[in-house]
């Protein structure tokens, strides 16, 4: 599985394999994803590799210096990701490309985790890495892709999957999409959402795709006012911010803080806070061994009673049995 939020701060080594005629996008939105990361707290290292050592992309640029396709890949702290191409029909007809399918069904292990973008997500079933597991790419390339990996279970009209140690991008934007995920799940909500807003863009979800965290919810909006609000909120998930104080702090009256944060949040100001701390709450649940007691304090909840019943507005599971679940 992929590491789960807050990790460990350990550095991850992302391998980007690139092949002739890559998307730049697919590779591009990604990598800058995780490289802006990095500017807030994150320790991802780029690195990209190809079966030769200069390649063109899709526009025509040229990518020289290339790293040679690794002998090995260490199965930790590691992630391999795969870049679609413009006419995957004629490119992966290409030596080059089967030369990144031998590869990776030489290196690749269970233990090992994969990221496709776009039409790559070919590479990966003529590896057999799709075998048995849930997955999509763009939806040009759907019915090459069932044909290429039969025994894979692939779905349309969605941004991103994961199964296992495996996920794998719709294309193009959504490459970027999944890095936020990404990063997300290594780094932390709090840095996914920085970055997020850096890049200006949000994440999307459709249909039965990963939950988006609270922390990056009600987040697909520019109005600089509510993002302060939202920032100032979650930079003290405990604190029970009044909303005349907010409204001091972002310069505006409670009732235009009110209206906005409806208008461009989808969410009132006492529900966003709620969401907010119960997220806290779960992060502590999942990585700390803190008592509910300790949670609910943590957590601006004026006792675990409290916590509990604002809990089970979310979760069906209490929050100890949440707990067993997730350190199981």
């Amino acid at each position: 599985m992929f590491e789960t939020a807050e990790a460990a701060m350990d550095p991850l080594d992302l391998y980007f394999v690139l092949t002739p005629r890559f998307a730049l996008l697919d590779f591009a939105g990604p990598a800058e994803a995780f490289r802006i990361a990095n500017e807030f707290g994150a320790t991802f290292r780029i690195h990209c590799v190809a079966p030769v050592p200069s390649l063109c992309c899709s526009i025509g640029l040229r990518h020289d210096g290339l790293t040679p396709l690794p002998a090995d890949i260490p199965a930790e702290h590691s992630l391999i990701m795969l870049t679609g191409t413009t006419c995957s029909a004629i490119d992966y007809q290409q030596p080059e490309a089967q030369q990144v399918v031998d590869w990776l069904r030489r290196i690749f292990t269970p233990q090992h985790r994969l990221a496709t973008v776009c039409s790559s997500a070919q590479l990966a079933a003529r590896a057999g890495l799709l075998d048995g597991r849930q997955c999509t790419t763009h939806h040009s390339v759907v019915d090459r892709l069932k044909s290429l990996a039969p025994m894979a279970k692939v779905v349309e009209d969605r941004v991103f999957v994961e199964d296992g140690p495996i996920a794998t991008a719709a294309g193009i934007t959504a490459g970027i999409d999944l890095a936020l995920y990404l990063i997300e799940r290594h780094a932390g909500a709090g840095i996914a959402q920085q970055t997020a807003r850096e890049m200006v863009v949000y994440l999307r979800r459709s249909g039965q795709d990963p939950q988006l965290s609270p922390y990056l919810s009600y987040r697909n909006h520019l109005h600089p006012v509510v993002h302060r609000a939202q920032d100032l909120i979650c930079r003290e998930p405990r604190k029970h911010w009044q909303l005349a104080e907010l409204a001091a702090a972002t310069h505006v009256s409670t009732r235009s803080l009110t209206r906005l944060f409806r208008e461009h949040g989808g969410v009132t100001v006492n529900d966003y806070q709620l969401s907010i701390r119960l997220a806290h709450a779960r992060c502590l649940l999942e990585t700390t061994r803190q008592s509910i007691e300790q949670v609910a304090e943590l957590t601006g909840f004026g006792s675990a009673r409290d916590f509990r019943r604002a809990w089970s507005r979310i979760y069906t599971e209490s929050p100890m049995a949440f707990r067993r679940i997730t350190m199981a």
